[in-house]
This record gives C-alpha cells, structure tokens and sequence, in this order.
C-alpha cells in the first residue's frame, strides 16, 4: 500500500511539473509573437519611411506598373493582363509618366512584343514619358519590352540584355528503342510531324527551326536598334549575342542609361516621390508579406 502511494504522489507530482512546463511554453510561445509582430511592425515603419510614397487623392503623380515574373500566356506578365493596365496608367490625367519596374527572366517573344508594342502606341497617342528601372533582372523579353521606353535605369548588379532567342528540347529515340516501344504516329501532310522529339533529326528540320529562330531574332535586334541605335557604344554585332551582363557594364554598352533605382526614376525624370500603382498588389500588402515571409524564414531556419 505504502509503494502504490508513493506511485500515485510520484505520477501526480509529474503531471503537475508538465502542466508547468506546459504553461511555460505558452506564454513564452505569446511572448515571442508579441515581440515578432512589434519587430515586424517597426521594420515595415522604417522601411515604409524609406519609400517613395503611393497616393490616392489629387495632384499630380506619376503612375507605377509592376512587371515581376515571366512573360507568357496566362502569367502576370502576358499582353491580356499588362495592356489594360498600361492603358489605364496612361488614360490617368494626373500622371504625369509611367514608371515601369520590370523584374524578369524573359519569356515568350511573341508577348514581350506586344506588350512593347502597346507601350510604342500609347507613347503616341498620349505624349508621356516612360521610364523603366530594372531590378535583378532585365533579359530577353523583358529587356525587349523595356527598349520601348524612353529610358533604362538598373541597380550596377542588375542582371542586363541576352538579346538572343532561344529553342530547347529533349530527343528520346534511342529511349524508346532500348524500351522497345512501338510508336505509331499517321499524319497528312509531310512536314506535320516536323521536330518530333522521338525522331530522329534531319537536316530538313534544322534549317526550318533556323530560318524561324532567324526571323524571330531579327524582329527582336531590330526593336533594339530602333530604340537605341544613337545610344549604343559598341557594335550591334557584340551585343547581339545572346550575352548576359551586370548593369554596370550595360551601361558602358549603351543597352541602359543610368545606373539607380526607383526614387532616383522618380527624381531625376519627374522631379516628384509621388506615384500612384496600378494593377498588381498594394505596396503595403506587399511589403507586409515580404517582411513576414523574412521573419518566418529568419525563425524557421535560424538565419
């Protein structure tokens, strides 16, 4: 009798230690997110005092479109989704130009150049400036859509150019072979099954994807030339390479004007800090989750 009472006042006393513990975790737990949302809340002051600031009311401002991520159908990037805001930027009475902030791999050059040029055709029709910054990356497409503006801005390490096309593939023919698969493929018309990736290739092939890549490379390097040709240092020939260079270097090329950022865009071409975003998220919304997502990052990975 005398050890199960021991037994009981040992399991009890233990029990009464986890609740304890248990409590301990808890209001350490609201302790540490009480500090976090302070920390974040003071971050986003200090970060939102640094910016550039986005107005609703009246005056005159200039109007901010966000281009972030790749160019293709149904992207964020894609002519269905930029071209109505951009008309809405420049239908804006009270702005004085558009800013374009471009951050981009590239994509698809048939949307780079419709989107470049819509950018063309409002220039046109509403006389304002367009400027663009450049941010980690301004490649490919996206620098095709940014020749369409009036000038180029980039941070020194902005990754700057590839004006180049390129075509990629797999080829699985001797994939199914060794598998020993059959496939039957019936066409009409002798080029339909033209670069089929489990045939093997032919000359007839090659020079068709060079003759199209041709003609898709030539539109791209004209659209620079057009925008840009008295402002290039050094031949087209060595630019158009498909090469990749950091901002500083774009500029001794010619391929961007300025090296700055977003306020120094504002400042230098609009003489104002004052612009007002469309389309994308708000920039409060934004800069919240951005400064979450760090502080997550930052407590789950111990950086």
């Amino acid at each position: 009798m005398q050890n199960t009472s021991q037994n009981d006042m040992t399991t009890l006393l233990v029990q009464d230690l986890l609740k304890e513990k248990r409590k301990d975790r808890f209001w350490k737990n609201i302790r540490f997110f009480c500090w976090f949302a302070l920390i974040a809340a003071l971050i986003i002051y200090i970060f939102s005092q640094s910016l550039p600031t986005s107005i609703e009311g009246t005056g005159q401002y200039v109007a901010l479109v966000r281009l972030d991520g790749l160019i293709a159908p149904g992207r964020d990037i894609s002519s269905d989704v930029v071209i109505p805001i951009l008309r809405e930027a420049f239908e804006d009475k009270n702005a004085k130009g558009i800013l374009l902030d471009i951050n981009s791999p590239g994509g698809t050059p048939v949307q780079a150049s419709i989107i470049h040029d819509a950018i063309i055709s409002f220039k046109k029709k509403y006389h304002k400036k367009v400027i663009v910054v450049g941010e980690d990356s301004l490649t490919s497409g996206a620098y095709y859509i940014a020749v369409a503006a009036d000038k180029i801005y980039v941070n020194p390490n902005t990754i700057t150019g590839s004006i180049g096309v390129i075509m990629k593939g797999f080829g699985f023919v001797d994939a199914i072979k060794k598998l020993g698969i059959e496939r039957r493929v019936y066409t009409v018309g002798t080029s339909k099954d033209r670069l089929d990736p489990f045939l093997p290739q032919n000359e007839a092939d090659l020079k068709k994807i060079e003759q199209v890549m041709e003609e898709v490379y030539q539109n791209f390097t004209q659209a620079v030339l057009n925008a840009r040709k008295n402002k290039l240092h050094v031949e087209p020939a060595t630019l158009f390479t498909g090469d990749f260079w950091s901002g500083q270097t774009a500029l001794k090329l010619g391929l961007v004007d300025n090296l700055g950022n977003m306020i120094d865009a504002l400042q230098n071409e609009f003489q104002t800090e004052k612009y007002k975003e469309f389309g994308g998220q708000p920039a409060f919304l934004r800069l919240i989750g951005g400064q979450l997502s760090s502080m997550f990052d930052n407590v789950a990975y111990g950086a």
